[in-house]
């Protein structure tokens, strides 16, 4: 009997592998980083085959490492950094462009022009999202009427598309399949969200050939087996999902009104709510959760995304050198009793939720002659959670359900300093779980429920366990103070690229 389940998470800035016991426990990991590339000020791009090659050597390192086989493994599940935009050649396997990344801001212009023709609500009702950048449709309409020939190709079904998902699925099958699941598709602007399927309408908008498009299936479920991997051949892909919704999956917040934040390059918080497709009032986003097998509903989530949570941190390493590795910035931070008047404000790509503020830029405000490398460190950190706390009130508003904690996962979850913040501003436990690592777990569990290593969803939820609580311990005055002097901040920040 397979006795694990393989999660391959391919991140923003590294692709990991990860091994899960029956109880959820990792047993190997490996990482691996890759390079990022920024061919002009607010471009971001990725070579689409170092996501391919850093995921293919990671699974081979934990094979490596456990001395495993084929048979030892029961399903592959993989996750994904959302909306970042491949598009391929079907015939040879090759991108015919880099990969456009989900922080690259390239279509602000062509979002803003959509927006001016008054169809934001409309794209708001059918897909749940928002006319920005950061989603891939945009991207990919770029694509097609950049790369010469793109277009036409497409349309002749030569060209396939796919965020990142969809691009490890084709490699691993060899090109076999050319799909992606439903929580991905979510995050295009092209899906529907009411129906689960391309939406012709939006097609029809961005101009996109639907011959170009994968097949979109749920989360949890057989895609296909792996062939590209000899020590994996055979094994089923039996889970896929966004990143952010294997988190969610991955933290067991599986009732309504439960609810993560996920601490990374940028910081993403869910709220689950059920089948119950919420429209934000307060510029979040509608999301689809996931959908576990062919038979059950979608589930859908509100989403705020805050587009710079640790790279503010990364910024602070190897921009400024205030830091020689990121885990030192809760030390440099604790030099300072509090931030002196120092805010940052880490728009250096625009402004995500709620504000949608493409034109918005990094702000430093509240300097003096007395303020040091402390202050900006504890500002830098400030920033994540003050952020954070704006969506929750947010959410809150638009759902109707009062938070009662925050399960946390990520990297920055580690920093006690920053837990102990949110707990305070948010006034509710802040819950670390014993495995920060949520979302290769969700991806694990969403393919091992495909193939019945997990019975259900309730087997999932006992092994979730809490590593620390953290729990309200400033004064509300004090925060609500902070918070205020924060939202001037970022007014400061806003639209600075419009005349």
């Amino acid at each position: 009997m397979s006795r694990y389940v393989l999660a391959l998470d391919q991140g923003t800035t590294s692709s990991r592998a990860m091994l899960f016991d029956r109880r959820g426990r990792p047993r190997a990991m490996a990482q691996r980083e890759f390079p990022q590339h920024f061919p002009q000020p607010g471009w971001v791009e990725h070579e689409a085959g170092d996501l391919w090659a850093s995921t293919r050597r990671v699974t081979l390192e934990v094979l490596r490492q456990t001395k495993l086989a084929a048979r030892d493994i029961a399903a592959v599940g993989l996750t994904n950094q959302r909306e970042t935009t491949v598009l391929w050649d079907r015939a040879t396997g090759r991108p015919v462009h880099r990969a456009i990344v989900w922080q690259d801001r390239r279509t602000a212009a062509a979002c803003a022009a959509l927006r001016e023709r008054g169809l934001e609500p409309v794209v708001q009702r059918r897909t749940g999202l928002l006319l920005d950048p950061y989603f891939s449709g945009t991207k990919l309409a770029w694509l097609l009427d950049h790369v010469p020939g793109a277009r036409s190709r497409a349309a002749r079904g030569e060209l396939a598309f796919g965020t990142v998902d969809s691009w490890l699925l084709w490699n691993l099958t060899g090109g076999k399949v050319h799909a992606t699941d439903v929580s991905n598709a979510s995050r295009t602007l092209l899906l529907n969200l009411r129906t689960g399927d391309w939406d012709a309408d939006m097609l029809r908008l961005l101009r996109i050939p639907r011959a170009v498009l994968p097949e979109v299936r749920p989360s949890s479920g057989v895609f296909g087996e792996v062939t590209a991997i000899p020590a994996l051949r055979g094994v089923p892909i039996g889970g896929v999902a966004g990143d952010q919704q294997a988190a969610l999956f991955g933290q067991a917040c599986f009732r309504p009104g439960m609810a993560k934040n996920t601490y990374g390059t940028g910081c993403f918080l869910l709220l689950h709510t059920g089948t119950r497709r919420v429209r934000s009032r307060h510029r979040l986003l509608t999301t689809v959760a996931w959908q576990l097998g062919t038979t059950g509903p979608i589930e859908y989530a509100l989403e705020g995304s805050v587009f710079m949570g640790g790279a503010v941190v990364q910024w602070l390493r190897d921009g400024l050198g205030l830091i020689r590795r990121s885990s030192d910035i809760e030390a440099l931070a604790a030099r300072v009793p509090d931030n002196g008047g120092v805010f940052l404000v880490p728009a250096f790509t625009g402004l995500g939720a709620p504000h949608w503020d493409a034109a918005a830029r990094g702000t430093i405000v509240g300097l003096t002659r007395g303020s040091t490398a402390g202050h900006l460190a504890r500002a830098a950190l400030e920033s994540i959670a003050l952020q954070s706390a704006d969506l929750i009130a947010a959410m809150e508003a638009d759902s109707g359900v009062r938070l009662r904690e925050l399960r946390v996962d990520g990297g920055g979850s580690a920093n006690q300093g920053l837990m102990q913040l949110q707990a305070d501003l948010l006034r509710v436990p802040v819950v670390r779980p014993g495995t920060t690592e949520t979302t290769a777990l969700g991806a694990a569990c969403l393919a091992g429920l495909a193939v019945g290593f997990w019975p259900n969803r309730a087997a999932i939820s006992r092994h979730w366990a809490v590593e620390h609580t953290f729990r309200p311990k400033a004064g509300a005055a004090g925060m609500r103070r902070l918070q205020h002097e924060w939202r001037r901040a970022v007014g400061r920040s806003r639209h600075w690229l419009e005349e």
